[in-house]
């Protein structure tokens, strides 16, 4: 396995799991290069710096795209492991999902691993993969076994029409294994988180857990919320499942970190146990006929969304990130109450 003394390259460094990842790495002592599309935005990086002010390990930052081809290679240089985080997450507020998403997706693999195969200091490569590989629809759980997903699934509904996000996550993470497989130098090891929350190490972060705890939070779902199922893993978890991949000899293939499963309403009811009843959080599950009747009104989601995700289970199997990697998940209430907590503290949302 790699020397724990070479550099270690994590692409999109200024992202919200990719921050904590580098943390860990600087506490740990390592040098870590770290690609961004801007190293002179301050606004991106600098709390980048900052965490490397505190700690015994090194950062040093470089320009790269995902789209801009062979622009890795000098971030790469001398690396032993590539964590490849960088990749678009967007939900809506887009026109062209190709162009927005799937693109960037499978490109900026495609680009990253020809410059791993072109770096022969390279041995491992942990890639940021999501639950939304293993599955495109919640009514897939009906299809296994034991009414669980497990690593041996994957998403084959997804498309650049029906739940692009997903389709351009699966389809970047099989390129992945197209490309490992071409050769025998490097191996790899990807991950999957459920949704992501937690605290960021920047208040310039953006996602669509921190814009769902918003619309708990600000009254937009006051009348109700889909009975909609989410895999929920703090961030600290993800970053932390990154850094027992990378160093673990035994670690191989594909690892769900995702902590506990719950409905919208749920997280609701955690909500509203910290915070009490200033903050208008949901009471009340709105029925299926509802949400399929006004959900494509309120927001970017369709009838056949709706119709395979609302009101079905969602199980997930996270033993193998436990025994495996030795991954310990953060209590769900505190993953929860800590992001709702930075939203007020950020100014996102008005505290009461």
């Amino acid at each position: 396995m790699t020397t724990t003394t070479a550099p270690i390259l994590v692409t999109g460094a200024s992202g919200y799991i990719a921050g904590w990842i580098i943390k860990y790495l600087l506490d740990e002592g390592h040098t870590v290069h770290g690609t961004v599309r801007d190293p002179n935005k301050q606004s991106s990086v600098a709390h980048l710096h900052k965490l490397a002010e505190k700690a015994p390990g090194t950062l040093k930052l470089f320009k790269a795209d995902l789209l801009d081809q062979g622009s890795f290679d000098a971030a790469a240089e001398g690396c032993g492991i590539v964590m490849h985080t960088a990749s678009p997450f967007l939900l809506d507020g887009y026109t062209d999902a190709e162009a927005a998403l799937v693109r960037p997706a499978v490109e900026g693999t495609r680009n990253v691993l020809g410059t791993v195969n072109r770096t022969a200091t390279v041995q491992r490569v942990v890639l940021t993969s999501s639950v939304v590989a293993i599955y495109g629809d919640t009514i897939e759980i009906l299809n296994t076994p034991n009414g669980v997903f497990t690593e041996a699934d994957w998403n084959t509904t997804s498309s650049v029409k029906h739940n692009p996000y997903p389709y351009s996550k699966v389809a970047a993470e099989r390129e992945a294994w197209d490309i490992n497989k071409a050769q025998k130098r490097w191996d790899m090891v990807t991950i999957h988180p459920g949704l992501v929350l937690g605290p960021a190490l920047t208040t310039n972060s953006q996602s669509a857990s921190i814009d769902m705890l918003l619309q708990l939070g600000d009254g937009r779902l006051r009348t109700g919320v889909p009975g909609l199922s989410l895999g929920i893993v703090d961030v600290r978890d993800v970053a932390r499942a990154h850094v027992l991949a990378a160093f673990n000899p035994e670690a191989k293939g594909r690892y769900i970190a995702n902590n506990v499963d719950l409905t919208m309403l749920e997280i609701s009811a955690i909500l509203r146990k910290h915070f009490g009843k200033a903050y208008p959080f949901p009471t009340m599950q709105v029925p299926k006929f509802m949400a399929w009747l006004i959900g494509p009104i309120m927001g970017p989601v369709t009838r056949e969304f709706i119709s395979k995700n609302v009101g079905w289970p969602l199980k997930f199997d996270n033993s193998r990130s436990r025994n495996e990697l030795g991954l310990k998940y953060h209590p769900v209430e505190q993953t929860i109450n800590e992001h709702f907590q930075q939203l007020l503290d950020d100014g996102l949302l008005k505290k009461r």
